[in-house]
């Protein structure tokens, strides 16, 4: 969608138009912001905006979209009650700052606290905290490269496979860690250290 119908779309509050528009990753961060404030209210338009901006931050895109555009519409939304998924998006983004982190790390949203446990944004002394956090929350640490590794050292023998599965897999995890998750009982998890093992060599 071109900038001249974006800026229609937005002076005629055509919802479904913007929405539309909020669809591509490609559109214009500008255009994003231009959009987000006069309807930061709208759930709908909210909501559909944190979901841009986490299009814009996978794998593939993630140093490449850094701004400070993104980085004011990510504050915003971490306050923005409109909608309760712009938080967790929010919460899992790259980009997000440290302070902003902080914050979320004690939303009373276990979903939010358990995505800020996964963002390798978040600050290890944060991340320490949440191994005393409830199961969901204290699960995200597990696959996160900048969990301590003293936290990693004792979800290398936790009970539930996922956790060991997304330890065998962090690129952070210490050598020695990986060595021994190579003798796990599951034959996954045990690959899946190794990989992770040779990858590094």
């Amino acid at each position: 969608m071109s900038e001249i119908d974006v800026n229609n779309a937005i002076n005629n509050n055509d919802e479904d138009k913007i929405l539309e528009a909020l669809d591509d990753k490609s559109l214009d961060i500008e255009l994003v912001k231009k959009i987000y404030f006069p309807f930061r209210d709208n759930k709908e338009i909210v909501g559909q905006v944190a979901m841009n901006l986490s299009l814009r931050t996978s794998v593939y895109n993630r140093d490449k979209e850094y701004s400070q555009t993104m980085v004011e519409l990510l504050r915003d939304l971490a306050l923005n009650t409109a909608d309760m998924g712009a938080r967790w998006a929010v919460a899992k983004n790259p980009h997000t700052p440290k302070d902003v982190l902080a914050i979320l790390a004690k939303d009373e949203v276990n979903l939010v606290r358990a995505l800020v446990a996964t963002n390798p944004a978040t600050s290890p002394s944060i991340l320490e905290k949440f191994f005393n956090d409830e199961k969901i929350v204290r699960d995200g640490l597990s696959g996160n490269p900048s969990t301590p590794v003293k936290i990693l050292k004792i979800l290398a023998n936790d009970a539930d496979k996922m956790v060991r599965m997304r330890l065998a897999e962090n690129i952070a995890a210490p050598l020695a860690i990986l060595q021994e998750l190579e003798n796990d009982s599951d034959l996954n998890i045990a690959k899946a250290a190794q990989a992770n093992r040779e990858n590094r060599v």
